[in-house]
């Protein structure tokens, strides 16, 4: 397995136990299909075991052997994340408690507590079970740990945890009245334990106090996983360890998730993964624009650890649970799947592998549909693209070439997010990010899309957008960066509150003053019929909303652009700053993709022997010998390329000549040079 890419998905036999030959089916159609990983018990634990202390393995014994039989690998999984009904009845504690102190009944997923001991207890039973029974066995590949980590709980054991998570943060009571700025309203604490978590009922207005419980609620998340596999990796200690991150959806967009620190979980994992569910072939924006946000956020996972990452669910087909839910057309999930692998993924796997015959998902997309046969459009395309992956697997392991890093930080949005200020309906914050990322992506700029953690020096550009919360660690990376010889771009909301979300003194922090040359003043927020104009000093135009940053310059600094309307006509909009080594610009105002592309393009070039145009989405993954270039079709039309020098085509292995080529809606090529 280990130079093939991953292909397959979310298998649930344990839905299936009394259709022996659906059972058979299953076996059949994995080997047709061509895919060889499953991930396999997810939300089994009723079917292993049945009653508290009696288990039955002997169903996944038989799948276990199964897969191996032909060649196929298995992602276990445990299965904490959906408790049986005996479980949640014996021991009602295991069950979460909302933000209004009402106990939660038993039922859907991910209900259930993360401090709770008897939960953590019976999970490391259940674990202990699975890898003592499996650790010898030629088809355990990875640990699927649990499956979408999320949610909170505000039950006793919560609330205790939260205040011993603060006091070890604070060490004194003084220290977190100061940080949380507790004299506003008379909210001054004199101990630990009079603090709750932020609740409806009572305080949810103190805004450190919101964004430690987000930290804590990470915090807690990922000290659950580590009780989780510590049987895994006392027992089965070379089996990697993976759990599955988000995208979570705003406002028609799907980003990067927002429940847990990112950084903080990657570091505990072996190898990262995400659910991948773009809407495309929607009615509010172009197949290449989704395409682009699927691409920045495969780019976010892939820079957690800067390696190659996995899509551990996709659909084949639709989901069922957009607002309107469309099957791929054709040649979508070839060129979707493609796509992710272009930007770092080494496999594609699937939820599901066969559609459920009731309950909530039953419509949703898998690659076995309900008539069980291996003849309809969505299984053909699956087994069209196993193909395809067996024939470009060399490009497994490879790494992208990016120069560019664009500054995520999850903390920064939840900060953001909880300011009473600027516009309180949307601050846009991922949608600014992409919009950023999108003007790299059309010019076909590799990007990482990184963490506040990660080092800058290896990038010769680094944008950080809204950077609304900057610690004063970050800001001496910043400025050590650019000191020494790098490209800094900030926009408007730049440094206004430290990690406690308590305003700066003084205004800008002296480090970014004296990297970016200027001093901000006011921000103005306008209304979304409102807008103002950015004017380049050669006289073009673009068109400013949303936030406009008023500030003035300091000696030495460039103006080049300023606003075209209102008090502050005149004043400068876009400026840059040489600093020692380095230089840093300062984008005022929020503006469209245009401005960015057209001021990016100025900044960094395309390293590509290849030409398209921006629908025609050029990627590079690389190793010592070879580079790989996946040129992706994301349009409705017919699209010419040219290419500078001849490349094979590794899918189909033909030979492209230098010169002008066709590539057909949809279309996806892999080329190595």
């Amino acid at each position: 397995m280990n130079d093939r890419l991953l292909h397959g998905g979310d298998y649930n036999p344990d839905q299936w136990l009394d259709y022996p030959s659906i059972l058979a089916d299953d076996i059949r159609f994995m080997k047709d299909a061509k895919t060889n990983a499953f991930s396999v018990g997810i939300f089994a634990w009723a079917a292993l075991e049945p009653t508290e202390g009696n288990f039955n393995f002997q169903w996944l014994d038989k799948i276990m052997d199964d897969i191996h039989g032909f060649g196929g690998k298995v992602l276990l999984a445990t299965p904490s994340a959906a408790r049986p009904a005996w479980l949640a009845q014996k021991y009602p504690e295991v069950l979460r408690t909302n933000n209004l102190r009402q106990k939660m009944l038993f039922g859907a997923r991910h209900n259930h507590c993360f401090s709770s001991p008897v939960y953590r207890e019976k999970v490391g039973i259940i674990n202990r079970k699975l890898a003592e029974r499996y650790k010898n066995h030629p088809a355990l590949y990875m640990w699927h740990v649990s499956n979408e980590y999320n949610g909170e709980c505000h039950c006793e054991y919560c609330r205790e945890n939260f205040r011993k998570w603060l006091k070890d943060k604070y060490q004194t009571i003084d220290n977190l009245n100061h940080a949380y700025w507790s004299a506003f309203w008379s909210h001054t604490f004199n101990d630990f334990s009079q603090i709750d978590p932020p609740s409806p009922l009572g305080e949810f207005a103190v805004h450190n106090h919101n964004l430690d419980w987000k930290r804590f609620i990470s915090y807690m998340t990922i000290d659950f996983y580590l009780n989780e596999v510590a049987p895994l990796k006392e027992i089965t200690p070379d089996i990697p360890l993976l759990t599955n991150f988000m995208g979570e959806l705003f406002t028609r967009g799907t980003y990067p998730s927002t429940g847990v620190i990112h950084s903080d979980f990657a570091r505990e994992v072996d190898v990262v993964t995400w659910d991948a569910y773009p809407a495309w072939h929607n009615d509010y924006e172009t197949t290449a624009f989704t395409a682009s946000k699927l691409a920045y956020i495969n780019d976010f996972y892939r820079s957690l650890k800067g390696k190659p990452f996995l899509i551990l669910e996709s659909t084949p087909s639709m989901v069922n649970w957009h607002p309107i839910n469309r099957p791929k057309r054709p040649g979508m999930h070839l060129l979707s799947s493609l796509g992710c692998v272009a930007h770092g993924a080494d496999g594609i796997m699937y939820f599901q592998w066969r559609k459920s015959r009731g309950s909530s998902e039953k419509f949703h997309g898998a690659v076995v549909d309900h008539d069980n046969s291996g003849s309809n459009r969505v299984y053909k395309d699956v087994k069209e693209l196993g193909h395809v992956l067996e024939s470009i697997k060399e490009i497994k392991d490879t790494s992208t070439p990016a120069k560019v890093a664009l500054i995520y930080d999850v903390e920064n949005f939840w900060a953001l997010s909880d300011a009473q200020g600027f516009n309180n309906i949307d601050k846009q914050y991922h949608q600014t990010m992409h919009t950023h990322y999108r003007a790299f992506w059309t010019q076909n700029i590799p990007v990482d899309v990184i963490t506040p953690d990660k080092d800058l020096t290896r990038y010769d550009l680094v944008v950080a957008p809204m950077l609304y919360m900057a610690s004063k660690e970050l800001i001496t990376k910043l400025h050590s960066y650019v000191k020494n010889g790098g490209t800094l771009v900030a926009t408007y909301m730049l440094g206004i509150v430290n990690e406690n979300d308590l305003v700066y003194l003084g205004g800008l922090p002296s480090p970014l003053k004296e990297i970016f040359g200027i001093n901000i003043g006011e921000t103005d927020s306008l209304y979304p019929t409102q807008k103002n104009a950015l004017i380049m000093s050669c006289g073009k135009e673009y068109e400013a909303f949303d936030h406009c940053a008023i500030f003035d310059v300091l000696p030495g600094t460039e103006v080049l652009a300023t606003y075209g309307s209102d008090f502050y006509k005149g004043n400068p909009a876009l400026t840059r700053n040489a600093f020692d080594k380095g230089q840093a610009y300062f984008i005022g105002p929020r503006t469209g993709e245009d401005f960015l592309v057209d001021f990016y393009s100025g900044l960094i070039k395309a390293d590509l022997p290849i030409n398209g145009d921006e629908e025609v989405s050029i990627q590079e993954r690389r190793n010592e010998k070879n580079r790989y270039f996946f040129v992706m079709n994301y349009s409705e039309e017919e699209k010419e390329i040219s290419l500078e020098t001849a490349m094979e085509d590794i899918i189909t292995r033909q030979e492209m000549t230098a010169g002008k080529h066709r590539i057909k809606p949809y279309g996806v090529f892999v080329l190595k040079h």
